[in-house]
């Protein structure tokens, strides 16, 4: 625990709080796991670890604290998914384990928790001493959706002796200008006009775009790229609208998997994807090849199961008129 537990000290050199830092915990470092466990058995077993380990480093902060001339606030970090944390389409799904999300009632009583791992600054169960400060800058377009989540910040909190008195947002300056774009070609096209040529301005737009269209476009990558060559932008993110997606897996509902070869339901999976870039078009190329290599090793083991079926039967069969010409 005491590796945890750190004094912070302020400019005169004193002690001005002390921290339980706290960083990503990897199950295999605190909690063993044994031979019958269900997973719901597995989650509330690492659940109780890891607030066992926040307790403890909060007893050692604790007794540091006593042992002080004047007690300081104690902090705490952690780095983890709460139960309720809103996210972004960038925050990878790293949960502890089989832990989805840690209960914040678990957290122990210090003075402040700074959590990080969600992009989105938060509140947390309502607790103005709990809270995510969010990512200092936007990693995903997502987190876009609205001027005030556009906006990031740090935040500044401030104690009264051991109390929480004030937390302020620093606003961080946007130094790289992002934006969505939607609609169909033409709508693209317009928005895309509004752009500064690129030789006018040092200034380059990070661009998500978004298309709706009615028919399947297998050139939308070159169609996008010759309207936005000339513009200050840089197009990072190109997708098809998900309506769309769904519209197109909507009509296949009634499709049954006894009408379908390997190869239908293989093209089907495929076709809920999206393969623009050459990157993702040479991927789907290894793709469609390491398949192709797969299902003719399994109909080539099948075919010798068969075959090997067919001559087991072909001598019992034998044998068997054998038996019954000694018999008679």
């Amino acid at each position: 625990m005491s590796e945890h537990v750190m004094p912070l000290h302020n400019r005169q050199g004193e002690v001005g709080a002390i921290l339980c830092g706290l960083p990503f915990l990897r199950p295999r470092d605190i909690v063993l796991s044994e031979s019958g466990e269900s997973s719901s058995d597995k989650q509330h077993k690492l659940g109780e670890a890891i607030s066992q380990l926040y307790q403890g480093c909060f007893a050692h902060a604790t007794e540091l604290n006593t042992s002080l001339p004047k007690p300081v606030p104690i902090v705490a970090t952690g780095h983890l998914t709460t139960v309720g944390a809103s996210t972004s389409e960038s925050v990878r799904d790293i949960y502890i384990g089989s832990l989805d999300a840690f209960n914040a009632n678990l957290f122990p009583a210090a003075d402040y928790i700074a959590l990080g791992h969600i992009h989105r600054a938060q509140v947390v169960a309502k607790s103005e001493h709990i809270r995510y400060s969010g990512s200092p800058i936007a990693l995903s377009f997502d987190e876009l959706t609205s001027q005030n989540e556009a906006q990031k910040s740090v935040f500044l909190v401030e104690f009264v002796d051991t109390k929480l008195a004030q937390v302020t947002p620093l606003m961080v300056p946007m130094f790289q200008a992002m934006q969505v774009l939607k609609g169909n070609l033409d709508s693209i096209a317009q928005q895309l006009s509004t752009f500064e040529d690129k030789h006018a301005t040092e200034q380059t737009t990070w661009l998500s775009i978004e298309v709706s269209q009615q028919d399947y476009l297998s050139d939308l990558q070159s169609r996008i790229a010759d309207m936005s060559q000339e513009k200050a932008v840089e197009v990072l993110q190109l997708k098809r609208a998900k309506s769309q997606r769904q519209q197109h897996i909507k009509q296949l509902d009634n499709e049954t998997l006894s009408e379908l070869s390997v190869n239908d339901v293989f093209a089907r999976r495929l076709a809920q994807e999206q393969f623009e870039s050459e990157a993702q078009q040479a991927q789907l190329s290894r793709i469609k090849q390491r398949f192709s290599q797969v299902v003719s090793e399994v109909e080539a083991e099948m075919l010798n199961q068969d075959s090997a079926a067919s001559h087991i039967l072909h001598e019992s069969i034998n044998a068997k008129r054998e038996q019954e010409g000694q018999a008679s």
